[in-house]
């Protein structure tokens, strides 16, 4: 019997419809504390860039300050990044967007860096409908300042060291709701697959997408008397609905009755099975959106799914009537007018 020298081949790694690995959209190594809910937020973003298929190149990385905003140095490692100063974050994002619409931004934020310092920020961001995926990582505290209380903190809440909560809390997706924002989620760091799914339609979606990420910090806010804990989390989550996502560009057409299971196989030979709820709740209803997170807060649940969305809204860049060519790639005659346009212009207002 003839033999041979020749090792077998490796097997072959799997991969996406770029025919990239999921290997190719992790970051650095992360210094967080270990255990800490942004870590898993950036776990999911890897697993939601790689099955969604997005060019690591194309992506924009946008951040302020706090443990947060380090996260994004832990994803993607092949695109670009701007870590702004506190609060800021919402109008660099804003300028990078309208400089190069071809970017897909994609803004990680805190509690902190969100609803106290940048609020003020956030809130102008919602009202223009700016195309990009907003993360909140929320966890209550200020963890890098020794774990004070944060402004979405709930009332009533303890910290480790027996101080208690005693003021309401922002809910950010209620305040999303109110001034604009198109696309509002809520979840939790210890529910992954809700989270890649919330991700992954909120890249294909075209205008503003908050998702609030409670995100536990298990420092300073992983105890007995916080809302903010994996424990808490667990015990008090209510689903709004069973969630997945199926891009365009994979449609998958099913049909069952309302209630009942049903298991459909993906493209990729993977299996899902998906329940369809009874309950008759419409995420495109302004109005029931904020009904519910108000009915949740009284009830002091955990609510989380795909709160609202509305696909017909024009988002700044088409509002704004910008040329096609993204304005970061135009030549410096069509971007500095000439001296006679000025002039012109200066007459119209006489």
């Amino acid at each position: 019997m003839a033999t041979t020298t020749e090792k077998p081949l490796p097997p072959s790694k799997k991969v996406n419809r770029l025919n990239l690995t999921q290997a190719d959209y992790k970051g650095k190594p992360s210094t967080l504390c270990k255990g800490c809910g942004h870590d898993s937020i950036s776990s999911q973003l890897i697993k939601a860039f790689y099955e969604y298929g997005v060019e690591p190149y194309r992506v924009a990385k946008l951040s302020g300050i706090g443990c947060s905003s380090k996260t994004p140095a832990y994803f993607l490692s092949r695109s670009h990044g701007f870590n702004a100063v506190h609060g800021r974050m919402p109008s660099v994002a804003t300028g990078s967007v309208l400089a190069n619409r071809d970017l897909v931004a994609v803004g990680v934020s805190g509690d902190g860096d969100t609803a106290s310092i940048g609020i003020g920020q956030f809130v102008h961001l919602l009202r223009r409908n700016l195309p990009i995926v907003y993360i909140v990582e929320n966890n209550g505290v200020y963890g890098l300042t020794k774990g004070q209380f944060s402004a979405t903190a709930d009332l009533g809440s303890k910290l480790k060291t027996g101080v208690i909560n005693d003021l309401p809390p922002i809910d950010l997706c209620s305040l999303a709701v109110e001034l604009g924002a198109t696309y509002v989620a809520r979840s939790f760091a210890g529910d992954p697959k809700q989270v890649v799914s919330l991700l992954k339609g909120a890249f294909a979606h075209n205008g503003t997408a908050v998702i609030d990420i409670i995100s536990p910090c298990v420092t300073f806010n992983n105890h007995a008397g916080s809302t903010k804990s994996y424990t808490w989390g667990k015990e008090n989550e209510e689903l709004i609905q069973e969630l997945d996502f199926i891009p365009f560009f994979e449609e998958i057409e099913i049909d069952y009755e309302e209630g009942s299971v049903t298991e459909v196989e993906l493209h990729d030979g993977s299996r899902v099975v998906l329940k369809k709820l009874e309950r008759d709740y419409d995420p495109t209803s302004r109005r029931r959106a904020l009904e519910l997170l108000l009915d949740s807060d009284e009830k002091q649940q955990f609510l989380t799914g795909l709160v609202y969305v509305n696909t017909h809204q024009e988002n700044l860049v088409e509002l704004l009537n910008m040329v096609d060519e993204p304005l970061a790639t135009l030549p410096l005659e069509r971007v500095r007018p000439p001296k006679s346009v000025l002039e012109e212009v200066m007459e119209s207002l006489k």
